[in-house]
């Protein structure tokens, strides 16, 4: 019999996020396919949890499905973490998640922490319909084109962003959606856990008059065109 692969969401911070079947699938795990296996080890070892670990991530996926799927095809229960939150939203694990649903192979989500849904709940924006876009390109100009498809969509819009990269985004949204209302999560669930609310100009203001923007950020922009 075919073994099982098991898509598990971890803590995206506070780690009394973790389902207590979150953790009995590591506990029946035969092998852990995790984005970094150090931070995954720590988990475990959090846990008093030892499982072999294989690191999968965005530059070794291909390669290392084969290995996975002959182990799921050997009758292993492999658990699929990402570093935080729930695995394949911005992470990776399509393409195991594909070739495993094209062989008949069992999958089955451990659902939790999620830092789109988390931040969507908190923004005090419509909670549907949503659109999550995961990170914007890196360079202005394609991150202008990426903004302008979702500008007649109609949907609250929710994205990931980077500290460095996170002024650049909402001045090129701002520019590309007008002056909407929006949200920012910065650290959700984390010790230094921060809501901003206003329109993209203001809290491009506000962000921009900080002397340095840390941590890990959330955009959620509401579907109202200014008038």
């Amino acid at each position: 019999m075919p073994g099982k692969l098991v898509v598990v969401a971890t803590p995206i911070g506070n780690l009394e996020d973790l389902s207590p079947r979150a953790r009995a699938a590591f506990e029946s795990a035969d092998l852990v396919a995790c984005e970094d296996t150090r931070r995954t080890g720590r988990l475990l070892a959090h846990l008093g949890i030892k499982r072999r670990l294989l690191s999968l991530h965005e530059h070794n996926e291909r390669a290392r499905v084969p290995q996975v799927l002959e182990a799921l095809e050997q009758g292993q229960t492999v658990a699929l973490v990402s570093d935080a939150g729930t695995p394949l939203l911005s992470d990776p694990g399509f393409i195991l998640t594909r070739e495993a649903a094209a062989r008949g192979i069992r999958i089955e989500p451990i659902p939790g922490a999620s830092a789109a849904l988390a931040a969507l709940v908190v923004s005090g924006l419509p909670p549907h319909p949503f659109t999550f876009a995961g990170f914007p390109p890196p360079k202005s100009g394609k991150r202008r084109r990426f903004y302008a498809r979702f500008a007649e969509l109609g949907h609250t819009l929710i994205l990931f962003e980077s500290p460095h990269r996170l002024l650049g985004s909402l001045d090129d949204a701002l520019a590309v959606l007008g002056d909407r209302p929006a949200a920012i999560g910065r650290e959700l669930t984390k010790l230094h856990e921060e809501v901003l609310r206003g329109t993209l100009s203001e809290l491009a203001a506000e962000l921009g008059a900080r002397p340095a923007l840390k941590g890990e950020f959330v955009i959620v922009v509401g579907s109202e065109k200014p008038v």
